[in-house]
């Protein structure tokens, strides 16, 4: 076994920076919002894997039955000498695909990327331990700015893995652009394996993100709880609600933050202080879903060709093999 290597792109201050750019931002905007990736410290995670087993949240078990259902056919048609992982987190079902891509034989090394370099850390060594024939390279960083870092093969292809439906998270303006940078950092012939949330019925996604225990809600106010941490902000958690709602026009599960009272906060690391009215909400993460032709053509447009779709029975998730064009 190879000894796994680590780059860090991503540094504690440049974590830092960013959260206080987005607040500084986000909360002097009308009306207020946070990007969902503050949700993500060591508490958030533990929420949101809790909430990938809640009776209602069917879009984690949707997505990991589609993939054990067309794995054996995707490792067929991808025999490439690197996985990737974008937003790895604990690379809980890359197994599925790890476990298929390395019965192929071309499967050399397994490149986890997320921001958080403990959970790098760790999904390293899991997966040194349990694939003693891959190198791991671990990469510390953001989807969203450091795609054109990932290791290259020399001997093979890449195939880069974006799964859990988090493609939704991106506004259609940032979306363009990730799979515009994603392409730019693909040689011809690299492949995509993403995973996306379908429109369905909204009786059935908006539970999705509300669920009858609060786990969800208790993750959403966790945001609050971070900014109260790093940026020495008073916000009383538990004076803001939870809210999930469908947007019919843009497609997308919407939840905020509503505050019960008028309140003042103040946030010291950014020299700001913040009111909110009563009942005013804030936004802090949209979940888009998406339809095949309009996603469809989003990865026609930024470069990516030969398309093959797999949906489950009920058509409430994608999965889609696309390749760099040449």
């Amino acid at each position: 076994m190879t000894a796994p290597v680590l780059e860090i792109h991503l540094s504690a201050s440049a974590a830092a920076d960013a959260l206080h750019h987005d607040a500084r931002v986000g909360l002097v905007a009308d009306p207020k919002w946070l990007p969902p990736k503050w949700f993500y410290d060591a508490r958030g995670s533990e929420l949101f894997e809790q909430i990938t087993t809640l009776p209602e949240y069917y879009p984690t078990r949707t997505e990991r039955e589609l993939l054990r259902r067309t794995v054996r056919t995707i490792a067929a048609r991808a025999a490439v000498g690197t996985l990737v992982e974008l937003g790895s987190g604990s690379a809980e079902k890359t197994r599925v695909l790890l476990d298929a891509l390395t019965a192929t034989g071309s499967l050399r090394r397994f490149v986890p990327l997320d921001v958080s370099e403990s959970v790098v850390r760790a999904t390293m060594a899991a997966v040194a331990r349990e694939y003693l024939e891959l190198t791991v390279h671990g990469v510390v960083g953001d989807f969203t700015q450091h795609l054109e870092v990932l290791p290259a093969d020399q001997d093979g292809r890449r195939l880069v893995a974006f799964l859990g439906g988090t493609i939704g998270n991106l506004l259609p303006e940032e979306r363009a652009g990730f799979f515009t940078a994603l392409r730019a950092a693909l040689e011809p012939g690299e492949l995509l394996l993403l995973g996306a949330g379908l429109v369905t019925d909204p009786a059935v996604m908006v539970p999705a993100y509300d669920d009858a225990t609060g786990v969800t809600a208790e993750f959403n106010r966790n945001v609050l709880r971070v900014l109260n941490r790093e940026l020495g902000a008073d916000f009383e958690v538990d004076a803001f609600d939870h809210v999930a709602v469908w947007d019919a026009t843009h497609e997308w599960i919407e939840m905020r933050l509503r505050a019960r009272r008028a309140m003042t906060v103040r946030l010291p690391a950014v020299g700001m202080t913040v009111h909110y009215a009563e009942g005013e909400e804030m936004r802090t993460e949209v979940s888009g879903k998406f339809r095949r032709e309009g996603l469809g053509t989003e990865l026609t447009t930024a470069g990516f060709t030969d398309q093959v779709w797999w949906t489950d029975p009920d058509d409430r998730f994608a999965l889609v093999l696309a390749a760099a064009a040449w």
